[in-house]
């Protein structure tokens, strides 16, 4: 996209809309010296500026004397993709009542609603599903609304959109899934929720119980403990166990050790006590050598 310099007047323009003054914005367009969609240097208009900030009036200003809602900076990104990200329910349904097209993405494929529900604006989200938007888009990496809302631990955004269609298997180009990555983020909530909704605890790799594991996140251990998930070797040559052991995740080695076999050797022929010990996991060590002498006597 070429675009030409901004004049003084255009520039003007601009610094009303990013600052809200409503009153200026009409002067400098009585004047006839600016184009409603006049653009900067990255291709932003007076209208995106204004929903990015939050201004409805200046929005609602701009778009009845004529600003386009279909304008994007150089990068694809709307007003509407910044009313979403910023979580201006007002202006978002501004913007759509104007024609603003609401699966829009950027050049990386974020929508307006990927970006509601990465930031967890839920009245923006759910007004998003009701007009329509695509629950399963995904970004050129095929992340889904779904998996950054689970990434950041939205429990509610992700609950919306499960319950308005979203796959919720739907992985990452690295083969991540929602309800991995909220195993990996700790996100007890949302593993809660992505469980109930028939999440897959399978992975071929690093399971999310593998992951709660080795990070240490007991909570989200409790959860996918009460679904069976595999206890034994796993794709990546460990178990859940081995995991915790390893990173000396006391608290999660406590729920596994009892419900895993003691004995099972990693691809390095280690059990879980000796994987712990070649990584100085000493309190580790410890409460497995309690535990093997106590199972072997009772």
């Amino acid at each position: 996209m070429s675009l030409k310099k901004e004049s003084r007047t255009d520039v003007q323009f601009h610094l009303a809309a990013l600052r809200g003054d409503c009153d200026r914005l009409r002067q400098l367009l009585d004047t006839g010296k600016v184009h409603i969609d006049s653009r900067d240097r990255d291709g932003t208009t007076p209208l995106i500026l204004s929903a990015a900030m939050g201004h409805t009036e200046c929005v609602r200003e701009l778009l009845a004397q004529g600003a386009d809602p279909a304008c994007c900076r150089t990068t694809g990104t709307s007003a509407l993709f910044f009313a979403a990200q910023g979580g201006f329910l007002d202006i978002a349904r501004l913007l759509l009542d104007s024609g603003a097209a609401i699966d829009a993405p950027s050049m990386d494929g974020g929508t307006p609603l990927f970006v509601a529900c990465q930031c967890g604006h839920l009245p923006v989200v759910d007004e998003l599903i009701r007009r329509g938007a695509n629950v399963n888009s995904c970004m050129k990496d095929k992340a889904s609304p779904l998996f950054i809302a689970a990434q950041n631990g939205h429990e509610e955004v992700c609950a919306a959109l499960v319950c308005a269609g979203a796959a919720v298997d739907a992985a990452r180009a690295d083969r991540a899934t929602p309800l991995w990555i909220a195993a990996q983020c700790g996100h007890q909530h949302v593993a809660r929720r992505l469980l109930a909704a028939g999440a897959r605890l399978d992975h071929d790799g690093a399971t999310p119980l593998f992951k709660a594991a080795h990070k240490g996140h007991a909570a989200v251990v409790v959860e996918l403990l009460k679904y069976k998930p595999n206890l034994g070797l796993l794709p990546n040559g460990q178990s859940a166990l081995h995991g915790a052991a390893m990173f000396g995740q006391m608290s999660c080695v406590r729920l596994l050790a009892r419900r895993s076999q003691l004995s099972l050797r990693n691809s390095c022929g280690l059990t879980a006590l000796q994987a712990a010990a070649a990584a100085r996991k000493h309190d580790v060590v410890a409460y497995l050598r309690r535990l093997e002498h106590e199972l072997a006597h009772t």
